[in-house]
Protein backbone atom coordinates (compact mmCIF):
# COMPACT_ATOMS: atom_id res chain seq x y z
CA UNK A 1 0.00 0.00 0.00
CA UNK A 2 2.81 2.33 0.63
CA UNK A 3 4.69 1.86 -2.69
CA UNK A 4 1.19 2.20 -4.26
CA UNK A 5 0.33 5.78 -2.14
CA UNK A 6 4.32 6.43 -2.96
CA UNK A 7 3.66 6.37 -6.78
CA UNK A 8 0.57 7.87 -6.45
CA UNK A 9 1.56 11.06 -7.80
CA UNK A 10 3.68 9.74 -10.49
CA UNK A 11 1.29 7.53 -12.00
CA UNK A 12 -1.05 10.62 -11.76
CA UNK A 13 0.78 13.13 -13.67
CA UNK A 14 2.10 10.38 -16.51
CA UNK A 15 -1.51 9.58 -17.40
CA UNK A 16 -2.44 13.64 -16.98
CA UNK A 17 0.31 14.06 -19.83
CA UNK A 18 -0.70 11.20 -22.06
CA UNK A 19 -4.25 12.61 -21.93
CA UNK A 20 -2.99 16.08 -22.88
CA UNK A 21 -0.82 14.75 -25.32
CA UNK A 22 -4.10 12.27 -26.92
CA UNK A 23 -6.16 15.86 -27.16
CA UNK A 24 -3.35 17.93 -28.51
CA UNK A 25 -3.49 15.06 -31.47
CA UNK A 26 -7.34 15.30 -31.84
CA UNK A 27 -7.35 18.72 -32.02
CA UNK A 28 -4.15 18.90 -34.44
CA UNK A 29 -6.37 16.20 -36.40
CA UNK A 30 -9.60 17.93 -36.50
CA UNK A 31 -8.22 20.78 -37.40
CA UNK A 32 -5.88 19.43 -40.44
CA UNK A 33 -9.11 17.57 -41.81
CA UNK A 34 -11.12 20.75 -41.62
CA UNK A 35 -8.18 22.46 -43.49
CA UNK A 36 -8.02 19.44 -45.82
CA UNK A 37 -12.06 19.52 -46.38
CA UNK A 38 -12.07 23.31 -47.34
CA UNK A 39 -8.75 22.84 -49.63
CA UNK A 40 -10.53 20.52 -51.66
CA UNK A 41 -14.01 22.10 -51.92
CA UNK A 42 -14.69 24.23 -55.30
CA UNK A 43 -15.36 27.95 -55.04
CA UNK A 44 -19.20 27.44 -54.75
CA UNK A 45 -18.69 25.24 -51.80
CA UNK A 46 -15.93 27.59 -50.21
CA UNK A 47 -18.73 30.28 -50.65
CA UNK A 48 -21.25 28.54 -48.70
CA UNK A 49 -19.14 27.16 -46.07
CA UNK A 50 -16.99 30.35 -45.11
CA UNK A 51 -18.76 33.26 -47.38
CA UNK A 52 -15.47 33.36 -48.99
CA UNK A 53 -15.51 35.21 -51.77
CA UNK A 54 -14.31 33.50 -55.03
CA UNK A 55 -11.69 36.07 -56.13
CA UNK A 56 -9.84 33.73 -58.20
CA UNK A 57 -13.05 32.49 -60.06
CA UNK A 58 -14.40 36.18 -61.19
CA UNK A 59 -10.66 36.88 -61.94
CA UNK A 60 -10.09 34.43 -64.48
CA UNK A 61 -13.76 34.59 -66.25
CA UNK A 62 -12.59 38.57 -66.69
CA UNK A 63 -9.05 37.62 -68.06
CA UNK A 64 -10.55 35.31 -70.66
CA UNK A 65 -12.59 38.07 -71.94
CA UNK A 66 -9.92 40.33 -71.86
CA UNK A 67 -6.72 38.12 -73.01
CA UNK A 68 -8.93 37.13 -76.01
CA UNK A 69 -10.16 40.76 -76.61
CA UNK A 70 -6.36 41.77 -76.73
CA UNK A 71 -5.41 38.53 -79.08
CA UNK A 72 -8.49 39.80 -81.50
CA UNK A 73 -7.00 43.23 -81.71
CA UNK A 74 -3.37 42.13 -82.27
CA UNK A 75 -4.34 39.30 -84.75
CA UNK A 76 -6.52 42.13 -86.73
CA UNK A 77 -2.96 44.07 -87.05
CA UNK A 78 -1.10 41.04 -87.55
CA UNK A 79 -3.17 40.46 -90.48
CA UNK A 80 -2.62 43.50 -92.03
CA UNK A 81 1.25 42.98 -91.98
CA UNK A 82 0.97 38.98 -93.32
CA UNK A 83 -1.15 40.61 -96.53
CA UNK A 84 1.74 43.60 -97.32
CA UNK A 85 4.33 40.46 -97.09
CA UNK A 86 2.11 38.76 -99.74
CA UNK A 87 1.16 41.24 -101.64
CA UNK A 88 4.35 42.93 -101.73
CA UNK A 89 6.44 39.74 -102.62
CA UNK A 90 3.51 38.90 -105.87
CA UNK A 91 4.55 42.35 -106.89
CA UNK A 92 8.30 41.56 -107.33
CA UNK A 93 7.52 38.44 -108.70
CA UNK A 94 5.34 40.43 -111.73
CA UNK A 95 8.39 43.29 -111.70
CA UNK A 96 11.79 41.10 -111.83
CA UNK A 97 10.34 37.96 -113.59
CA UNK A 98 10.71 37.86 -117.20
CA UNK A 99 6.94 36.31 -118.28
CA UNK A 100 5.76 35.48 -114.83
CA UNK A 101 2.07 34.34 -115.38
CA UNK A 102 1.31 33.90 -111.71
CA UNK A 103 1.24 30.61 -111.61
CA UNK A 104 4.18 29.32 -110.10
CA UNK A 105 5.45 24.54 -110.37
CA UNK A 106 5.07 22.59 -107.02
CA UNK A 107 8.40 24.10 -105.43
CA UNK A 108 7.23 27.67 -106.09
CA UNK A 109 9.66 27.86 -108.84
CA UNK A 110 9.43 29.01 -112.27
CA UNK A 111 11.58 27.36 -115.09
CA UNK A 112 13.44 28.05 -118.34
CA UNK A 113 14.93 25.82 -120.84
CA UNK A 114 17.11 27.93 -123.49
CA UNK A 115 20.31 30.09 -123.48
CA UNK A 116 18.72 32.93 -124.63
CA UNK A 117 16.20 32.69 -122.08
CA UNK A 118 18.90 32.99 -119.25
CA UNK A 119 20.29 35.89 -120.69
CA UNK A 120 17.12 37.47 -121.49
CA UNK A 121 15.90 36.71 -117.72
CA UNK A 122 19.42 37.87 -116.11
CA UNK A 123 19.17 41.54 -117.90
CA UNK A 124 15.50 42.05 -117.62
CA UNK A 125 16.24 41.69 -113.29
CA UNK A 126 18.79 44.22 -114.21
CA UNK A 127 16.66 46.85 -116.08
CA UNK A 128 13.76 46.55 -113.77
CA UNK A 129 15.76 47.48 -111.25
CA UNK A 130 16.91 50.28 -112.91
CA UNK A 131 13.42 51.61 -114.11
CA UNK A 132 11.75 50.60 -110.51
CA UNK A 133 10.50 54.17 -108.98
CA UNK A 134 8.89 54.88 -112.70
CA UNK A 135 7.35 51.57 -112.93
CA UNK A 136 6.72 50.32 -109.81
CA UNK A 137 3.36 51.06 -108.38
CA UNK A 138 3.87 50.42 -104.37
CA UNK A 139 5.88 53.30 -102.29
CA UNK A 140 9.29 51.58 -102.43
CA UNK A 141 12.96 52.64 -102.89
CA UNK A 142 15.95 51.85 -102.76
CA UNK A 143 17.92 51.07 -99.54
CA UNK A 144 20.17 53.64 -99.51
CA UNK A 145 22.99 54.90 -101.62
CA UNK A 146 25.90 52.50 -100.73
CA UNK A 147 23.52 49.55 -101.40
CA UNK A 148 22.45 48.13 -105.39
CA UNK A 149 22.19 45.32 -107.30
CA UNK A 150 24.48 41.76 -106.61
CA UNK A 151 25.35 39.54 -109.20
CA UNK A 152 27.00 36.62 -108.47
CA UNK A 153 27.66 33.06 -110.27
CA UNK A 154 28.94 29.50 -109.33
CA UNK A 155 30.59 27.32 -111.32
CA UNK A 156 33.61 24.48 -111.60
CA UNK A 157 36.39 25.25 -112.73
CA UNK A 158 37.36 25.31 -116.42
CA UNK A 159 37.38 21.50 -117.84
CA UNK A 160 35.75 20.00 -120.91
CA UNK A 161 32.21 18.19 -121.61
CA UNK A 162 31.93 15.71 -124.77
CA UNK A 163 28.53 13.63 -124.52
CA UNK A 164 28.53 12.34 -127.65
CA UNK A 165 31.91 10.68 -126.80
CA UNK A 166 31.42 9.87 -123.56
CA UNK A 167 34.02 11.99 -121.89
CA UNK A 168 34.37 14.30 -119.25
CA UNK A 169 37.49 16.56 -117.75
CA UNK A 170 35.92 18.60 -115.02
CA UNK A 171 37.56 19.92 -111.64
CA UNK A 172 34.72 19.41 -109.01
CA UNK A 173 35.79 22.30 -107.01
CA UNK A 174 33.71 25.50 -107.24
CA UNK A 175 34.68 29.36 -107.63
CA UNK A 176 32.42 32.37 -107.47
CA UNK A 177 32.39 35.35 -109.14
CA UNK A 178 30.56 38.54 -108.65
CA UNK A 179 29.36 41.98 -110.19
CA UNK A 180 28.23 44.68 -108.16
CA UNK A 181 25.57 47.64 -109.70
CA UNK A 182 24.72 50.67 -107.66
CA UNK A 183 21.40 52.28 -108.45
CA UNK A 184 22.84 55.64 -109.29
CA UNK A 185 25.59 53.81 -111.71
CA UNK A 186 22.61 52.14 -113.92
CA UNK A 187 22.29 54.93 -116.69
CA UNK A 188 26.08 55.73 -116.91
CA UNK A 189 28.82 54.26 -119.47
CA UNK A 190 30.32 52.29 -116.30
CA UNK A 191 27.12 50.18 -116.15
CA UNK A 192 27.55 49.36 -120.04
CA UNK A 193 30.82 48.21 -119.57
CA UNK A 194 29.91 45.84 -116.82
CA UNK A 195 27.47 44.81 -118.76
CA UNK A 196 29.55 43.60 -121.64
CA UNK A 197 32.22 42.40 -119.94
CA UNK A 198 33.36 38.50 -119.47
CA UNK A 199 31.09 37.97 -117.12
CA UNK A 200 28.16 37.69 -118.59
CA UNK A 201 29.66 34.82 -121.11
CA UNK A 202 28.12 32.17 -119.05
CA UNK A 203 29.29 28.38 -119.59
CA UNK A 204 26.17 26.85 -118.58
CA UNK A 205 28.27 23.12 -119.06
CA UNK A 206 30.00 24.58 -115.65
CA UNK A 207 27.42 26.71 -114.50
CA UNK A 208 26.11 25.99 -111.20
CA UNK A 209 24.36 29.11 -110.13
CA UNK A 210 23.41 32.78 -110.90
CA UNK A 211 22.24 34.63 -107.83
CA UNK A 212 20.79 37.87 -108.25
CA UNK A 213 20.21 40.33 -104.88
CA UNK A 214 18.93 43.41 -104.31
CA UNK A 215 17.34 45.36 -101.11
CA UNK A 216 14.29 47.99 -101.01
CA UNK A 217 12.08 49.39 -98.83
CA UNK A 218 8.83 50.20 -98.67
CA UNK A 219 6.49 51.99 -96.07
CA UNK A 220 2.82 50.30 -95.22
CA UNK A 221 -0.02 52.63 -95.80
CA UNK A 222 -2.98 50.36 -95.46
CA UNK A 223 -2.36 50.49 -91.63
CA UNK A 224 -3.97 54.70 -91.56
CA UNK A 225 -7.62 52.86 -92.51
CA UNK A 226 -6.93 50.73 -89.80
CA UNK A 227 -6.40 53.29 -87.48
CA UNK A 228 -2.76 52.34 -86.83
CA UNK A 229 0.72 53.99 -87.63
CA UNK A 230 2.43 53.04 -90.55
CA UNK A 231 5.38 50.37 -90.63
CA UNK A 232 8.63 50.50 -92.16
CA UNK A 233 9.80 47.35 -94.49
CA UNK A 234 13.07 46.30 -95.92
CA UNK A 235 12.68 43.73 -98.99
CA UNK A 236 15.68 41.58 -98.83
CA UNK A 237 15.37 39.68 -102.66
CA UNK A 238 16.75 37.09 -103.59
CA UNK A 239 16.54 35.55 -107.33
CA UNK A 240 18.08 32.09 -107.95
CA UNK A 241 19.19 30.77 -111.40
CA UNK A 242 19.72 27.24 -109.94
CA UNK A 243 21.62 24.67 -112.49
CA UNK A 244 22.65 22.17 -110.32
CA UNK A 245 21.00 19.22 -112.18
CA UNK A 246 22.39 20.35 -115.71
CA UNK A 247 19.19 18.75 -116.90
CA UNK A 248 18.70 21.35 -119.46
CA UNK A 249 16.05 22.59 -116.93
CA UNK A 250 17.20 25.66 -114.89
CA UNK A 251 14.64 26.50 -112.31
CA UNK A 252 14.17 30.23 -111.13
CA UNK A 253 13.13 30.26 -107.28
CA UNK A 254 12.16 34.43 -105.90
CA UNK A 255 12.99 34.75 -102.02
CA UNK A 256 11.96 37.74 -100.16
CA UNK A 257 12.84 37.70 -96.58
CA UNK A 258 10.89 41.12 -95.19
CA UNK A 259 11.63 42.56 -92.08
CA UNK A 260 10.05 45.41 -90.21
CA UNK A 261 11.99 47.83 -89.10
CA UNK A 262 11.23 50.98 -87.00
CA UNK A 263 10.77 54.50 -89.03
CA UNK A 264 13.44 56.59 -88.29
CA UNK A 265 11.52 59.82 -88.59
CA UNK A 266 7.77 59.98 -88.69
CA UNK A 267 5.17 62.36 -88.59
CA UNK A 268 1.98 61.96 -88.68
CA UNK A 269 -1.25 64.63 -88.52
CA UNK A 270 -4.55 63.64 -86.65
CA UNK A 271 -5.38 62.80 -83.38
CA UNK A 272 -7.80 60.11 -84.09
CA UNK A 273 -4.54 57.73 -85.05
CA UNK A 274 -2.82 58.92 -81.78
CA UNK A 275 -5.94 58.24 -79.32
CA UNK A 276 -6.52 54.74 -80.48
CA UNK A 277 -3.23 53.80 -80.42
CA UNK A 278 -3.16 55.25 -76.54
CA UNK A 279 -6.57 53.62 -75.59
CA UNK A 280 -4.71 49.93 -77.18
CA UNK A 281 -1.97 50.67 -74.55
CA UNK A 282 -4.37 51.28 -71.57
CA UNK A 283 -6.23 48.18 -72.12
CA UNK A 284 -3.01 45.99 -72.88
CA UNK A 285 -1.98 47.17 -69.44
CA UNK A 286 -4.71 46.26 -67.36
CA UNK A 287 -4.44 43.13 -68.90
CA UNK A 288 -0.82 42.65 -67.58
CA UNK A 289 -2.25 43.63 -64.65
CA UNK A 290 -5.44 41.52 -64.13
CA UNK A 291 -2.35 38.75 -65.37
CA UNK A 292 -0.17 39.82 -62.37
CA UNK A 293 -3.12 39.38 -60.27
CA UNK A 294 -4.08 35.99 -61.03
CA UNK A 295 -0.23 35.61 -61.45
CA UNK A 296 -0.06 35.72 -57.59
CA UNK A 297 -2.82 34.42 -56.19
CA UNK A 298 -2.42 31.06 -58.02
CA UNK A 299 1.19 30.99 -57.04
CA UNK A 300 -0.30 31.69 -53.57
CA UNK A 301 -2.29 28.89 -53.49
CA UNK A 302 0.18 26.77 -54.70
CA UNK A 303 2.58 27.53 -51.95
CA UNK A 304 -0.43 27.02 -49.04
CA UNK A 305 -1.30 23.94 -50.44
CA UNK A 306 1.90 22.34 -50.08
CA UNK A 307 2.29 23.36 -46.87
CA UNK A 308 -1.26 21.84 -46.36
CA UNK A 309 0.81 18.95 -47.76
CA UNK A 310 3.57 19.10 -45.50
CA UNK A 311 1.22 19.34 -42.40
CA UNK A 312 -0.94 16.09 -43.23
CA UNK A 313 2.59 14.30 -44.32
CA UNK A 314 4.14 14.80 -40.72
CA UNK A 315 0.68 14.22 -39.11
CA UNK A 316 0.35 10.94 -41.16
CA UNK A 317 3.49 9.66 -40.37
CA UNK A 318 3.47 11.34 -36.24
CA UNK A 319 -0.29 9.36 -36.34
CA UNK A 320 0.29 6.36 -38.35
CA UNK A 321 3.46 5.54 -38.50
CA UNK A 322 4.23 5.28 -42.24
CA UNK A 323 4.54 7.83 -45.41
CA UNK A 324 2.37 9.10 -47.89
CA UNK A 325 1.60 7.43 -50.94
CA UNK A 326 2.62 9.86 -53.88
CA UNK A 327 -0.62 9.64 -55.10
CA UNK A 328 -1.70 11.29 -52.54
CA UNK A 329 0.85 13.85 -52.39
CA UNK A 330 0.07 14.81 -56.25
CA UNK A 331 -3.42 15.39 -54.75
CA UNK A 332 -2.11 18.81 -53.26
CA UNK A 333 -0.27 19.55 -56.54
CA UNK A 334 -3.00 21.54 -59.14
CA UNK A 335 -2.07 21.13 -62.17
CA UNK A 336 -4.62 23.90 -63.53
CA UNK A 337 -2.89 26.39 -61.45
CA UNK A 338 0.57 25.14 -62.76
CA UNK A 339 -1.07 26.03 -66.45
CA UNK A 340 -2.75 29.41 -65.53
CA UNK A 341 0.72 30.67 -64.18
CA UNK A 342 2.45 29.63 -67.93
CA UNK A 343 -0.49 31.32 -69.18
CA UNK A 344 0.25 34.40 -67.21
CA UNK A 345 3.80 34.93 -67.81
CA UNK A 346 3.19 34.11 -71.63
CA UNK A 347 0.73 36.71 -71.32
CA UNK A 348 2.42 39.30 -69.47
CA UNK A 349 6.03 39.22 -72.09
CA UNK A 350 3.58 38.69 -74.75
CA UNK A 351 1.45 42.21 -73.65
CA UNK A 352 5.06 44.02 -73.17
CA UNK A 353 6.30 43.30 -76.49
CA UNK A 354 2.63 43.99 -77.94
CA UNK A 355 2.73 47.52 -76.18
CA UNK A 356 6.53 48.18 -77.80
CA UNK A 357 5.07 46.90 -81.60
CA UNK A 358 2.26 49.40 -80.84
CA UNK A 359 4.28 52.22 -80.23
CA UNK A 360 6.94 51.44 -83.10
CA UNK A 361 9.90 50.71 -80.96
CA UNK A 362 9.96 47.09 -81.75
CA UNK A 363 9.11 44.68 -84.61
CA UNK A 364 8.88 40.90 -83.33
CA UNK A 365 5.30 39.94 -84.71
CA UNK A 366 6.13 36.34 -84.87
CA UNK A 367 7.75 35.86 -81.03
CA UNK A 368 4.91 37.96 -79.49
CA UNK A 369 1.94 36.59 -81.70
CA UNK A 370 3.61 32.51 -80.34
CA UNK A 371 3.69 34.03 -77.03
CA UNK A 372 -0.36 35.41 -76.95
CA UNK A 373 -1.51 32.72 -78.65
CA UNK A 374 -0.25 30.01 -76.45
CA UNK A 375 -1.41 31.95 -73.59
CA UNK A 376 -4.91 32.27 -75.20
CA UNK A 377 -4.83 28.41 -75.77
CA UNK A 378 -3.77 27.54 -72.37
CA UNK A 379 -6.73 30.50 -70.63
CA UNK A 380 -9.18 28.33 -72.74
CA UNK A 381 -7.94 25.16 -71.79
CA UNK A 382 -8.00 26.40 -68.32
CA UNK A 383 -11.99 26.71 -68.79
CA UNK A 384 -11.82 23.18 -68.50
CA UNK A 385 -11.14 23.00 -65.04
CA UNK A 386 -14.43 24.76 -64.00
CA UNK A 387 -16.55 22.72 -66.04
CA UNK A 388 -14.96 19.38 -64.15
CA UNK A 389 -17.18 20.81 -61.19
CA UNK A 390 -19.98 19.37 -62.92
CA UNK A 391 -20.00 15.06 -63.15
CA UNK A 392 -20.96 15.03 -66.65
CA UNK A 393 -18.67 17.04 -68.17
CA UNK A 394 -15.80 15.76 -66.09
CA UNK A 395 -15.90 12.50 -67.68
CA UNK A 396 -13.64 14.14 -70.55
CA UNK A 397 -10.83 14.94 -67.86
CA UNK A 398 -10.96 11.95 -66.11
CA UNK A 399 -10.72 9.70 -68.89
CA UNK A 400 -7.78 11.91 -70.57
CA UNK A 401 -6.10 11.65 -67.28
CA UNK A 402 -6.34 7.85 -66.87
CA UNK A 403 -5.47 7.10 -70.64
CA UNK A 404 -2.59 9.10 -71.09
CA UNK A 405 -0.15 6.87 -69.71
CA UNK A 406 -1.12 3.62 -71.28
CA UNK A 407 -1.45 6.05 -74.49
CA UNK A 408 1.94 6.98 -74.24
CA UNK A 409 3.45 3.71 -73.47
CA UNK A 410 1.53 2.68 -76.84
CA UNK A 411 2.77 5.66 -78.85
CA UNK A 412 6.46 4.82 -78.34
CA UNK A 413 5.99 1.78 -79.69
CA UNK A 414 3.88 2.39 -82.41
CA UNK A 415 6.55 4.95 -83.58
CA UNK A 416 9.34 2.62 -83.76
CA UNK A 417 7.05 0.65 -86.66
CA UNK A 418 6.18 4.01 -88.35
CA UNK A 419 9.76 5.17 -88.19
CA UNK A 420 10.92 2.00 -90.16
CA UNK A 421 7.90 2.26 -92.36
CA UNK A 422 9.64 5.84 -92.65
CA UNK A 423 12.96 5.03 -93.27
CA UNK A 424 11.91 1.89 -95.82
CA UNK A 425 9.63 3.99 -98.04
CA UNK A 426 12.25 6.91 -98.30
CA UNK A 427 14.75 5.26 -99.75
CA UNK A 428 12.79 2.51 -101.85
CA UNK A 429 10.32 4.91 -103.35
CA UNK A 430 11.91 7.90 -103.08
CA UNK A 431 13.14 8.01 -107.03
CA UNK A 432 9.62 6.82 -107.90
CA UNK A 433 7.33 8.82 -106.57
CA UNK A 434 7.59 12.69 -105.36
CA UNK A 435 5.54 12.20 -101.95
CA UNK A 436 8.64 10.08 -100.89
CA UNK A 437 11.84 12.50 -102.22
CA UNK A 438 12.67 13.27 -98.49
CA UNK A 439 11.88 11.69 -94.85
CA UNK A 440 10.05 14.79 -93.95
CA UNK A 441 7.27 14.04 -96.64
CA UNK A 442 7.44 10.85 -96.27
CA UNK A 443 6.19 11.38 -92.53
CA UNK A 444 3.68 13.55 -93.08
CA UNK A 445 2.52 11.60 -96.18
CA UNK A 446 2.37 8.14 -93.89
CA UNK A 447 0.66 10.29 -91.41
CA UNK A 448 -1.97 11.17 -94.31
CA UNK A 449 -2.94 7.92 -95.07
CA UNK A 450 -3.23 6.94 -91.52
CA UNK A 451 -6.16 9.28 -91.29
CA UNK A 452 -7.38 7.72 -94.70
CA UNK A 453 -6.40 10.91 -96.85
CA UNK A 454 -5.17 11.10 -100.27
CA UNK A 455 -4.76 7.27 -100.81
CA UNK A 456 -5.73 7.07 -104.33
CA UNK A 457 -3.79 9.65 -105.73
CA UNK A 458 -0.55 7.74 -103.42
CA UNK A 459 -1.02 4.61 -104.90
CA UNK A 460 -1.74 5.93 -108.94
CA UNK A 461 1.54 8.71 -108.77
CA UNK A 462 4.17 5.60 -107.94
CA UNK A 463 6.07 5.92 -111.42
CA UNK A 464 6.10 2.39 -113.34
CA UNK A 465 9.90 2.77 -114.53
CA UNK A 466 10.35 -0.73 -112.42
CA UNK A 467 8.26 -3.60 -112.37
CA UNK A 468 9.82 -4.49 -108.75
CA UNK A 469 9.89 -1.20 -107.25
CA UNK A 470 6.19 -0.78 -108.57
CA UNK A 471 4.99 -4.37 -106.83
CA UNK A 472 6.70 -3.50 -103.65
CA UNK A 473 5.27 -0.56 -103.82
CA UNK A 474 1.97 -2.27 -103.53
CA UNK A 475 2.89 -4.23 -100.52
CA UNK A 476 4.05 -1.66 -98.67
CA UNK A 477 1.46 0.53 -98.95
CA UNK A 478 -0.94 -2.27 -98.28
CA UNK A 479 0.51 -3.46 -95.47
CA UNK A 480 0.90 -0.15 -93.78
CA UNK A 481 -2.31 1.01 -94.22
CA UNK A 482 -3.89 -2.51 -92.68
CA UNK A 483 -1.43 -2.33 -89.61
CA UNK A 484 -2.10 1.24 -89.06
CA UNK A 485 -5.81 1.42 -89.47
CA UNK A 486 -6.97 -1.81 -89.14
CA UNK A 487 -5.04 -2.87 -85.88
CA UNK A 488 -3.02 0.20 -84.40
CA UNK A 489 -5.16 2.82 -84.91
CA UNK A 490 -8.53 0.57 -83.56
CA UNK A 491 -6.43 -0.11 -80.56
CA UNK A 492 -5.84 3.31 -79.42
CA UNK A 493 -9.38 3.91 -79.74
CA UNK A 494 -9.82 0.42 -77.51
CA UNK A 495 -7.17 2.02 -75.15
CA UNK A 496 -9.11 5.27 -74.70
CA UNK A 497 -12.69 3.66 -74.94
CA UNK A 498 -11.53 1.43 -72.17
CA UNK A 499 -10.24 4.18 -69.65
CA UNK A 500 -13.77 5.87 -70.71
CA UNK A 501 -15.54 2.56 -69.29
CA UNK A 502 -13.30 2.34 -66.38
CA UNK A 503 -14.17 6.30 -65.33
CA UNK A 504 -18.07 5.56 -65.95
CA UNK A 505 -17.75 2.45 -63.60
CA UNK A 506 -16.02 4.38 -60.80
CA UNK A 507 -18.54 7.43 -61.11
CA UNK A 508 -21.75 4.47 -60.59
CA UNK A 509 -19.79 2.83 -57.96
CA UNK A 510 -17.31 4.86 -56.64
CA UNK A 511 -13.53 5.41 -57.35
CA UNK A 512 -10.93 3.59 -55.20
CA UNK A 513 -9.97 5.20 -52.19
CA UNK A 514 -6.74 5.87 -50.93
CA UNK A 515 -5.02 7.09 -47.62
CA UNK A 516 -6.17 10.73 -48.14
CA UNK A 517 -9.58 9.53 -49.14
CA UNK A 518 -10.16 7.86 -46.15
CA UNK A 519 -8.66 10.15 -43.83
CA UNK A 520 -11.43 12.84 -44.89
CA UNK A 521 -14.36 10.08 -44.90
CA UNK A 522 -15.48 10.17 -42.01
CA UNK A 523 -15.04 14.01 -41.47
CA UNK A 524 -18.43 15.92 -41.30
CA UNK A 525 -18.95 19.63 -41.85
CA UNK A 526 -18.20 21.00 -38.76
CA UNK A 527 -17.70 24.64 -37.97
CA UNK A 528 -19.30 25.61 -41.81
CA UNK A 529 -22.31 27.54 -42.02
CA UNK A 530 -25.10 25.02 -44.13
CA UNK A 531 -27.19 27.53 -45.59
CA UNK A 532 -27.46 27.79 -49.45
CA UNK A 533 -26.97 31.02 -51.06
CA UNK A 534 -29.44 32.47 -53.63
CA UNK A 535 -26.48 33.69 -55.79
CA UNK A 536 -22.95 32.73 -55.03
CA UNK A 537 -21.32 34.98 -57.43
CA UNK A 538 -22.47 38.31 -57.22
CA UNK A 539 -23.91 37.99 -53.26
CA UNK A 540 -20.46 38.40 -51.77
CA UNK A 541 -20.63 40.08 -49.39
CA UNK A 542 -17.99 40.38 -46.91
CA UNK A 543 -15.02 38.09 -46.59
CA UNK A 544 -14.10 36.76 -43.01
CA UNK A 545 -9.90 37.91 -42.05
CA UNK A 546 -9.57 34.86 -39.99
CA UNK A 547 -9.72 33.06 -42.49
CA UNK A 548 -7.37 34.25 -44.65
CA UNK A 549 -4.51 31.82 -42.87
CA UNK A 550 -6.70 29.25 -41.19
CA UNK A 551 -4.83 26.37 -43.76
CA UNK A 552 -1.46 27.78 -42.20
CA UNK A 553 -2.48 26.92 -38.59
CA UNK A 554 -0.14 24.30 -36.96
Amino acid sequence: MEISLKHLPGGRAAGTGSMMAQSDLDLKETALKEDLKFYFMNPCEKYRARRQIPWKLALQISKILMVTTQLIFFGLSNQLVVSFKEENTIAFKHLFLKGYTGVDEDDYSCSIYTQQDAYDSIFYVINQYKQLKNISLGTLGYEHEGSGLKICKQQYKKGTMLPSNDTLNIDVSTETECIFFKPQELAGKKAELKLNSSFFNLEFYRLIQVEISFKLKGIALQTIHARELPDCYAFQNTITFNNRAHSGKIKIYFDSDTNIQECKDWHVFGSILQKNTQYILVFDGFVILSCFASLVLCTRSIVLALRLQKRFVNFFLEKYKRHVCHADRLEFINGWYVLVIISDVMTIIGSILKMEIKAKNLTSYDVCSILLGTSTLFVWVGVIRYLGYFQTYNVLILTMQASLPKVLRFCCCAGMIYLGYTFCGWIVLGPYHEKFEDLNTVAECLFSLVNGDDMFATFAQIQQKSTLVWVFSRLYLYSFISLFIYMILSLFIALITDSYDTIKKYQRSGFPVTDLHEFLKDHGSVGYRKEQASMPFICCCRRQQSDDNLILID
